[in-house]
């Protein structure tokens, strides 16, 4: 039973997920413009982050367009088909759930930002252009 539990999953799997990238490359919101100076601040800031993710999974879907939204070039770590990316993933946050944020602290410490909604809200109260 649990073979063809799997089975299901995985085939369901297969299918649906060229259809939700199709729906995520259809659906990109616009990005925010910002001044020349102040993008070239958030892209410094930007460096200090990484998203660990699945291409077709739902949340991390979620995540991906609202950095799109907010035009941050977040580097993008793939955590189901790269072996190192998913060890770094466990051995930085206890577990291989994804989405996960990895934000290196100035000092250096390192933070685990997990759930879509928590790392959707960090990032607009880091990121978001103040109302003109």
């Amino acid at each position: 039973m649990k073979t063809v539990i799997r089975t299901f999953f995985r085939t369901l799997r297969v299918v649906l997920g060229p259809v939700m990238l199709l729906k995520e490359r259809l659906t990109q919101p616009a990005g925010v413009q910002r001044a020349p100076v102040a993008q070239a601040a958030v892209d410094q800031q930007c460096q200090s982050l990484a998203l660990y993710q699945f291409s077709t999974c739902p949340f991390c879907i979620k995540v991906r367009q609202e950095m799109r939204r907010l035009s941050l070039p977040i580097e993008k770590r793939d955590a189901q088909h790269n072996a190192a990316n998913r060890e770094q993933l466990l051995q930085g946050s206890g577990a291989t759930k994804v989405p996960c944020l990895q934000i290196t602290e100035a000092d250096g410490q390192i933070c685990w930002l997990q759930d879509s909604g928590a790392i959707v809200a960090y990032l607009q109260g880091r990121f978001a252009a103040p109302a003109v």
